[in-house]
This record gives structure tokens, sequence and C-alpha cells, in this order.
């Protein structure tokens, strides 16, 4: 890849487009992959652990991939919720591309792959789900957490899925001390060195706090 993150916003590296075999929503599934984007030639470790880690979404509503990649957990969400939308937010042009031609390829009509200042301001999300672009460094990902987080809806959940030698714990620490007034912060999983975050907003009155034993998933 040369200079080039998976975070570039136009990767300069070939392409070299590829098809992968994945199974996705319990389907078997074949999906296309390029070279400058994130995972290129596997399902990633970490998104594997938050796909088996997390709850079938909401049957409606708009989702929220913070950090699609390719698109693994945005195809997800549209196949198990096709009555929601799901927008796949990148800053690389290259990985939006990919969503778009998978979520074709599959049939899918409910997805939109966008960068991030492209989704509309007063959408809020039923859930957010993320494998985030740790690598970008600690004040850069803070703050599209500090952006994101807020944005789901009442009595909604966002999950995380991040390896703990990369600072599972230490962004565990830091959310819980970021959003406290109507939030609540909860290792729900971990697997395979990884950890899934969970991120509860509440609404008013406030919901349930988060019963550990149940949701260690």
């Amino acid at each position: 890849m040369g200079s080039d993150h998976y975070f570039s916003a136009s990767p300069s590296s070939p392409e070299q487009f590829r098809r992968l075999r994945v199974t996705l929503a319990g389907r078997e599934l074949e999906v296309v992959t390029a070279g400058g984007v994130f995972s290129p030639d596997r399902l990633d470790a970490g998104t594997s652990v938050l796909l088996a880690n997390t709850p079938a979404p909401p049957a409606g509503g708009n989702f929220l991939d913070l950090g699609s990649g390719w698109g693994p957990i945005t195809l997800s969400l549209a196949l198990d919720a096709p009555h929601a939308t799901v927008w796949a937010v990148d800053v690389n042009e290259r990985a939006l591309d990919l969503v778009r031609q998978n979520a074709e390829r599959l049939g899918l009509t409910n997805v939109n792959a966008v960068r991030p200042e492209d989704v509309p301001d007063g959408i809020a999300f039923r859930t957010i789900r993320s494998n985030p672009p740790i690598r970008v460094g600690k004040n850069e990902l803070h703050g599209m957490l500090e952006h994101w987080i807020p944005r789901l809806a009442e009595r909604s959940d966002g999950w995380f899925v991040v390896q703990r030698n990369l600072g599972s714990d230490s962004l565990q620490r830091w959310l819980a001390a970021t959003f406290t007034s109507g939030f609540s912060v909860h290792r729900a999983a971990t697997g395979r060195g990884y950890r899934v975050l969970r991120v509860r907003r509440h609404g008013s009155p406030p919901s349930e706090p988060i019963d550990v034993i149940a949701d260690a998933l």
C-alpha cells in the first residue's frame, strides 16, 4: 500500500479487486474487496468478534456503521433488518464504492454509503455498530466518537470492538468518563484478544441499567 492507510480518503495504491467468500447474517456470500481498504483479504477478527457478540438489530430505523471498510457490518445489518436504513460511513472513497457494489450484488436497497459530512444532521440512530479505526490516533478517534455517540436515539445502544493491546480498556475508561449524563458504558464481551464495548443512551424516564450478567454475550 505504500504510504496509503485504510483511512486515506483516496488511496493511490492499485485497487487489485478480489472476490471473497464470507459468512454474514448466517449466509454464505461472495463479496468484492480491493487493496487500499481495511482487511481486504478476509473478514477481520475484530469484526468477527463484534458480529458474533451483538444482538439482532431493531426491525427498523436508521443504523450507523462507523468506519465501514468494504462493508461486512453494514451488509450484516442490512440483511438482518431489511426495513431499516443502514448508513455506512467512511472517509475512504474506495471503501464506500465497495460497499455500494456489494450492496448491489446482494440486492440490498437499504444501504447509504457516504462520507461523514454527508449524513443529514437530523438523523438519530437506533444502533451504532463499529470496528473503529484505532490507528487514526487517540485525538482523532475521541473526536469521532464524541461526534457520533450523542446521535444515538434514546434507549439505543452503540457497540464497538477494540483489540485489547490497542487500548480497549483505556478507551472504555474514557467512554465512561466522557459520556456520563444519560449514558452507561459496559464491556459486553471478550474474545480472541478483543473487547466489545456497549454504550447505551438511556431514555426519559431512564431505561434500566445494563445487566452485567444478562449482557455478557
